[in-house]
This record gives structure tokens, C-alpha cells and sequence, in this order.
């Protein structure tokens, strides 16, 4: 059987991040008073941001009753909105090298393209239209955390993506990320190739200790596992 369909990770593995995301998460959490550094912050870039405020608190904040579900969205309402910010007025987003060629070949050759994301989805709206990925008939579907009962590494929002595209349960899934998160996410939902990229938060040697089944430095060396 062949891939019907690829699920795309969005910063880091086909739009360009030079460290925006976890900068602005850590401007948000700095806001409440909590200084992060980049190191700790990066490993989570993958999850649902909720997710991954939850966990930082649950790490920084002594006091655990402070760590309150308006907390929590306060800190995460700052995110969205300076990131929907960053991403409105960046004069550098752009996809990531052979990102558009790549998705555009695949889907010539009758794939489906999915693309994923931990943002929810007013940030990701902004990315698809600064990008124009929609006019340019990138990809097929996209789903954001918020849509999602449960982020990645859960298999949710791949399995929703299996849905939209009309796929039965036998029918073969790729993942391509290059986060921890992506890579687990990819085997939770039991896809055929778990492709990790090395364009992002994570390098080679980080990466392969979460056995993606390939670990690849630029996206068109996709084309020549999947076609």
C-alpha cells in the first residue's frame, strides 16, 4: 500500500522559526514573573501551549496554588496575542526551504496533505494567509490544538486529519516534525513513516533517540521515502 496521506508540523519543519515562538512564550510567561530559559522552554515547543504553561508552572512556581486555570489562561491569552502579532507584522515569515515545492509535488502525486500544529488556530490562520498556502493550494487540511480534545503526543489531531480526508483505518499515514512531541505523536497514530527534520527545535542527536523512522536535514529528501 502506498501513503494517502502526510501530516505536516508546522514552525520549524516547513514555516521558518529562527526562535520566535519559544522567545514569545518566554516574553508571556516573563510577563507573570516567570523567567524560563530558552533551553528549558524549547523541548515544549511541540505540545498544546496550554499544555506546555501548565508544565512550566508546575516546574517554576513553588507555590502550587497559584497554578489556577485563569493563570493559566491569562499567560496563554498573552501568547496568542503576541504571536498573532509577531506573525502579522514579521517581515521575515516565510516557508521553510522546498517546504511549498515539496507539499505541491506530493500532492500531484494524487497525497493528501495535512498540516498540524501545537497553536490554536487564530495563529495558524494568520501563518496560511501571510503565506497565502491556501491560493497556492499547498496543502488540503489543517488542525490546531484547540480543535482537539487532547494535543500531541496524543493522536488526535492526526486521527481528525485521517477523517477530513476520508481514510480508513488501514489506509498508511506519514508524520513529518521535528519535535520530540511530533515524533511520538507520529507513533502514537501509527503511521507508516515517522519523519523527523532537523530544520527546527531539535538536532540529529536529540532527535534520534525517539526513533523517528527517518531523520532528514531539508524537506525534498522527503520525496525520495514517500515516492
Amino acid at each position: 500500500m502506498s501513503i494517502k496521506l502526510i501530516v505536516f508540523d508546522m514552525a520549524g519543519t516547513t514555516v521558518k522559526d529562527e526562535n520566535s515562538v519559544t522567545q514569545t512564550f518566554k516574553d508571556a510567561l516573563g510577563e507573570f514573573g516567570y523567567q524560563i530559559p530558552e533551553s528549558v522552554i524549547n523541548p515544549l515547543m511541540g505540545y498544546k501551549k496550554i499544555v506546555a504553561i501548565t508544565k512550566m508552572l508546575h516546574e517554576y512556581e513553588a507555590d502550587k496554588s497559584k497554578i489556577t486555570s485563569v493563570l493559566i489562561s491569562q499567560i496563554h491569552d498573552s501568547f496568542v496575542e503576541k504571536m498573532i502579532s509577531f506573525y502579522e507584522h514579521a517581515s521575515s515569515l516565510e516557508a521553510l526551504p522546498h517546504a511549498e515545492s515539496t507539499m505541491k509535488t506530493l500532492k500531484a502525486a494524487g497525497i493528501k496533505i495535512g498540516i498540524n500544529t501545537g497553536f490554536s488556530r487564530n495563529i495558524a490562520e494568520v501563518i496560511i494567509s501571510r503565506l497565502q498556502w491556501r491560493e497556492k493550494s499547498v496543502f488540503d487540511y489543517l488542525i490546531c490544538s484547540d480543535e482537539v480534545a487532547e494535543g500531541r503526543p496524543n493522536a488526535g489531531m492526526i486521527n481528525r486529519l485521517r477523517q477530513m480526508a476520508g481514510l480508513g483505518e488501514n489506509d498508511e499515514v506519514a508524520k513529518v516534525g521535528d519535535t520530540e512531541v511530533d515524533v511520538r505523536e507520529g507513533q502514537n497514530a501509527r503511521c507508516k513513516y515517522v519523519v523527523a527534520v532537523t530544520t527546527g527545535a531539535f538536532t540529529r542527536e536529540e532527535l534520534e533517540p525517539y526513533e523517528p523512522t527517518h531523520i532528514i536535514d531539508d524537506l525534498s529528501e522527503l520525496l525520495s521515502i514517500i515516492l
